[in-house]
């Protein structure tokens, strides 16, 4: 199979030269996700729901590509702040129960607009069926 993108038609995606997800099966590369709801490109004040709406925008890519969320093999996540890691990962721990991915959690300065508080990124890989 070709390589193919997938665009949550965001209009970072385009202005800033990437794709929500590269899908080179049997493995999907989604890029970081933030917490916009992007069909408003409204932003919670809260981590826990700015990480709700990450993990929506990912299982949406996914679906598009014929994956789930049960595909994810590996997440980093990144918060700006230690305070925000707690509801974060809770979150994921809701999410990603049974899933379990390697995961790795990074504290980083800042990310690209001030009211985004965490980003997750995933890559999958197609299970065989």
């Amino acid at each position: 199979m070709t390589r193919r993108l997938i665009s949550t038609g965001s209009p970072f995606e385009r202005a800033y030269g990437y794709s929500r997800a590269v899908i080179d099966e049997p493995f999907a590369f989604v890029a970081g996700t933030t917490g916009y709801d992007y069909a408003t490109m409204a932003m919670p004040e809260d981590a826990a729901a700015q990480a709700r709406n990450c993990w929506a925008t990912i299982a949406r890519t996914l679906e598009e590509a014929g994956l789930s969320l049960a595909d994810i093999v590996r997440a980093t996540y990144y918060v700006t702040d230690v305070a925000h890691a707690e509801p974060l990962l809770t979150v994921c721990g809701e999410v990603l129960a049974d899933v379990r991915p390697a995961a790795t959690l990074l504290v980083v300065a800042g990310l690209l607009k001030p009211e985004m508080k965490v980003e997750i990124e995933v890559t999958a890989l197609k299970r065989r069926t």
